[in-house]
């Protein structure tokens, strides 16, 4: 008897490029970021998500890595970086939020970001920011020289 084996498909659909948003700064991607976050969660339980972006650093999209509790979410590197292959990102910023109000980067968060940027060097994706976001304020680690 003949078994038949599932076939995996991939699919991106682009936006168009005259529709595209383009990352100049922190700033930006933190005006990104609120407008595609949901404000009745960002104080009450941490997410994690990854913006997406070609070589001229337009937003190919946003995608929500993970949800969590209200001190903590898990992020699994394998789904992130399955997000960023299937889009064709080139850079990816990492994003995710504090419902505490506090925007010191946690020992975890830090250990995480160096196992993703780890991770990122072996498939030529690059990070170019890891943003902490609260409803009225940021810490970039780009702009504090973390990166």
């Amino acid at each position: 008897m003949k078994k038949t084996i599932s076939e995996i498909q991939l699919k991106y659909t682009p936006i168009n490029k005259q529709d595209r948003i383009k990352i100049k700064d922190s700033q930006s991607v933190f005006n990104v970021l609120l407008d595609n976050w949901n404000m009745d969660t960002i104080d009450l339980l941490e997410e994690f998500k990854i913006l997406l972006l070609n070589r001229a650093n337009e937003v190919l999209g946003i995608h929500t890595v993970s949800k969590g509790g209200i001190n903590a979410t898990v992020v699994d590197i394998r789904l992130l970086l399955v997000v960023a292959l299937k889009s064709a990102s080139s850079s990816i910023i990492l994003v995710h939020n504090h419902p505490s109000g506090n925007l010191k980067p946690s020992e975890s968060d830090k250990k995480l970001f160096n196992k993703i940027k780890k991770a990122t060097t072996y498939l030529d994706i690059q990070i170019l920011d890891n943003l902490i976001i609260t409803r009225d304020d940021y810490y970039s680690f780009a702009d504090s020289g973390s990166i």
